[in-house]
């Protein structure tokens, strides 16, 4: 700790801004707000994103290889609402020091928010499983670029109204494979409560063994509670997470066996990081594509 907090009094203070002709430098925290990065940035950005497939965001600590990340970049972009959880200390340090620092989520007008009594009343950060909601999030994203260059601006909203159309598009096809699935099935359960605004939107009943943090524990309690919810609507798939161990729901699944309630594990969905790069779900589009199909498959 002693050094990181060495490291992070080091940053250096350099003027905001890619050096003429170079591009700009940013340092996103999770893939999703890399991708919207790269998305609006286009050929201009050089993109780094510190939390790759599989780390969960809300336990993830910065280490001496982030900061001197962070202190390289002309701008760094996180998601915000305490999602990071303590990594948004370390970012609101950078902040003070000069460093242009932008929380894409946080300018969403908080009525659109869900405030759960669980989070200690933060709003719920998982914003980019609600495609409409997630899209709010380009105009902070665009000012923000276009803040570090402003002689690309036009580049910048060009390519921020394509974004836009493109998720509009994934919404109305999340809203078109959901409906297909009888509204008795639509019974999401998963590791932790990521899915709140993915339940809200596309009219899916979500449960969660975790709250919505992972650095809340689950006990036994809940396991019960989850195996009786299962077991009393005849739930036939519950799912893993790639940034949440499986043995939560791994729990339940057997609980669920052991009252005579056959239920498999549906699949694998992207919660609160996406996959390998190179790959489609390695991409914000692909990453929600995947999750639908692999919940309309199994729910269906």
């Amino acid at each position: 700790m002693r050094k990181l907090a060495a490291a992070l009094a080091a940053v250096a203070l350099l003027p905001n801004g890619a050096a003429a002709g170079e591009k700009i430098h940013v340092t996103c925290t999770t893939g999703m707000v890399g991708d919207l990065i790269e998305n609006i940035g286009g050929e201009r950005v050089d993109v780094t994103t510190l939390m790759g497939p599989g780390v969960d965001p809300h336990l993830y600590k910065a280490s001496q290889g982030d900061i001197g990340r962070l202190s390289r970049a002309d701008v760094i972009f996180y998601n915000g609402l305490f999602l990071e959880g303590k990594m948004g200390d370390i970012l609101e340090k950078i902040a003070k020091r000069g460093k242009l620092v932008i929380a894409v989520a946080e300018n969403i007008e908080p009525s659109l928010l869900a405030t759960p009594p669980e989070f200690q009343g933060h709003p719920d950060p998982h914003v980019w499983f609600d495609v409409e909601l997630w899209k709010l999030t380009i105009p902070t994203a665009t000012e923000g670029l276009a803040q570090i260059e402003p002689a690309s601006r036009d580049v910048f909203e060009r390519n921020a109204e394509a974004l836009r159309a493109e998720l509009t598009a994934l919404d109305a096809y999340c809203q078109e494979r959901l409906v297909t699935i009888p509204v008795e099935r639509r019974v999401l359960v998963t590791a932790h409560d990521a899915f709140g605004y993915f339940g809200r939107a596309y009219d899916v009943e979500v449960v969660g063994l975790q709250g919505i943090s992972t650095a809340s524990e689950y006990g036994l309690k809940d396991v019960h509670r989850l195996v009786d919810l299962v077991t009393s609507r005849g739930v036939k798939a519950v799912f893993v997470e790639s940034s949440v161990p499986p043995r939560s729901i791994e729990a339940v699944v057997e609980g669920c066996r052991a009252r005579g309630h056959d239920v498999v594990v549906g699949g694998s969905l992207f919660s609160d990081a996406m996959g390998e790069e190179g790959t489609p779900e390695g991409t914000y589009v692909g990453m929600v594509r995947h999750n639908i199909e692999t919940i309309v498959k199994a729910l269906q």
